[in-house]
């Protein structure tokens, strides 16, 4: 076997562009997404561009990334058009990575670069968040929107103001409206730190509200991350010894909310990802696509995991392909929940069929008990919505969605599956407690009362919901006579 080449800018080609992204974040997420659309970007379209990688917190990975000279491959592996695809693809979109902990002038000089126009963000859930401990003078603030508001008060002094030199922030936290909350921690900071910016304060607040542009985002792609188990070989097949290559699976989803003070075509104009024949939405709203994503994918897998399980089943794609679940996950998903969605059928079928090709990666063993924490919760969020508009809707209930939940309640009796596996939930203390002990009295019907009237996991007594007790109690009553599978055929 041939001694594998380092891998530097020695050692194989790098791109040299203007850096217009400042990137807060370097971790196997934006690398696997963000980095792979600026990539597909400068290949396919006129964008031009490289990304300058900030690390958001003390500890991270930016040396590592400056060891390879920010080079590293992507592995993509997937279905697309239920053809198995695994593809590697070497990305050399970052420029340089910085650690402003140690570099703050050369983090805060950043400001300074005239091309500099995006901001990206990966800061967990967490990042987004006002800390008024912050001080101006802290190098850097310790908060990542604090960081923020440094450097655009110095881009704000250096270029006098400049209208054409505000940035276009595009956080992607995985929180809802990430933007909308980000902008409301940037005016706490301009508000906090008023003071210090003394004669300037009106000025730069006026700049940032009318000449930066904050936009909310939803992104969607699993992103697995280092491949330990298949390093070797794949270290082997490209020949370079890359410490950071990063898997994800092919699908990727990228909706842009537009910032309110400018329009979808000046959006698409400066960043062409749409063009690049990349899926990435730049719309007027993000809400029926966040809507649309916890319905069809987080929904099914709320109810798939309980019923998947118990019939004896472990592995999502199995569950696709087996003949009695695989209806079930198709009838909750096709017949029930995209009934209750308010966007075009033709777009919500393609995105459900595009869930099931997921749901049926060859590459990923998704196991169904790591989607079972917190179940009830999950399907007062992702279903109980969608069981209130379809009967809103349709008149009737979706036995698919209440026969799910009826699985979850099965779920959280504990015991033996039909396999002989022993059942073990784990979940919130007190939702274990009520079901022990409404299981203990071996009654049903109080099984079904107890959790239907639980306010503090539905936040309402579920009981107002016309016909759903009765049909709960029947569900619960056909899978203890007939078992979980049998009882799923009943339905369909």
């Amino acid at each position: 076997m041939e001694k594998l080449k380092a891998l530097n800018k020695l050692t194989a080609p790098k791109s040299v562009m203007p850096e217009k992204i400042i990137q807060f974040g370097e971790g196997n997420f934006l690398r696997a997404f963000v980095d792979w659309i600026v990539w597909n970007m400068d290949q396919k379209t006129n964008f031009n561009g490289s990304v300058v990688v900030v690390q958001p917190i003390e500890r991270g990975m930016v040396d590592w990334l400056n060891g390879q000279d920010c080079l590293y491959h992507v592995n993509l592996q997937g279905r697309l058009g239920g053809e198995a695809v695994n593809t590697l693809e070497r990305i050399d979109v970052i420029s340089r990575a910085l650690n402003p902990y140690s570099q703050n002038n050369a983090f805060m000089a950043l400001a300074e670069q005239p091309e500099i126009r995006f901001v990206i963000s990966n800061t967990t859930e967490a990042g987004i968040a006002f800390d008024p401990a912050c001080k101006f003078t802290d190098a850097p603030a310790s908060s990542y929107p604090g960081k923020l508001v440094q450097l655009l008060f110095r881009r704000y002094k250096t270029f006098d103001g400049d209208p054409k030199k505000g940035l276009i922030l595009m956080p992607c936290e995985l929180i809802f409206l990430n933007g909308h909350h980000l902008k409301e921690c940037i005016y706490q900071y301009i508000e906090l730190w008023k003071d210090d910016f003394g004669a300037d304060y009106e000025g730069f607040k006026e700049w940032f509200t009318k000449y930066n542009y904050v936009c909310a985002t939803l992104v969607d792609r699993i992103v697995p991350g280092f491949p330990r188990k298949e390093i070797a070989q794949i270290q082997e097949k490209i020949g370079y010894k890359d410490n950071l290559v990063v898997q994800a699976e092919i699908f990727h989803l990228w909706v842009i909310e537009k910032a309110e003070n400018m329009t979808c075509e000046e959006l698409r104009a400066e960043f062409p990802a749409e063009k690049a024949g990349l899926h990435v939405l730049i719309a007027e709203s993000e809400k029926p696509y966040h809507e649309r994503k916890v319905t069809l994918l987080n929904g099914p897998h709320t109810v798939l995991s309980p019923v998947t399980y118990l019939s004896g089943v472990n592995i999502v794609r199995d569950a696709c392909n087996h003949p009695v679940l695989g209806k079930y996950i198709h009838k909750v998903q096709f017949e029930e929940l995209m009934e209750t969605l308010n966007l075009p059928m033709d777009e919500l079928k393609q995105f459900a069929s595009d869930v099931l090709e997921r749901f049926n990666n060859p590459y990923v063993d998704h196991q169904v008990t790591s989607i079972m924490l917190n179940s009830f919760p999950k399907f007062q969020a992702r279903d109980l919505p969608g069981v209130k508009t379809f009967l809103e809707r349709k008149g009737h209930l979706p036995e698919g969605l209440v026969f799910g939940l009826a699985a979850i309640i099965t779920y959280y009796k504990g015991g033996k599956r039909e396999d002989g596996a022993e059942i073990v939930p784990n979940d919130d203390e007190k939702i274990m407690a009520l079901l022990r002990d409404l299981w203990a009295t071996g009654d049903t019907q109080k099984v079904t009362d107890g959790v239907l009237s639980a306010e503090f996991i539905w936040g309402e007594d579920l009981h107002q919901i016309a016909g759903l007790a009765d049909l709960v109690k029947k569900d619960l009553d056909l899978i203890q006579e007939k078992g979980m599978l049998e009882a799923v055929k009943t339905i369909l």
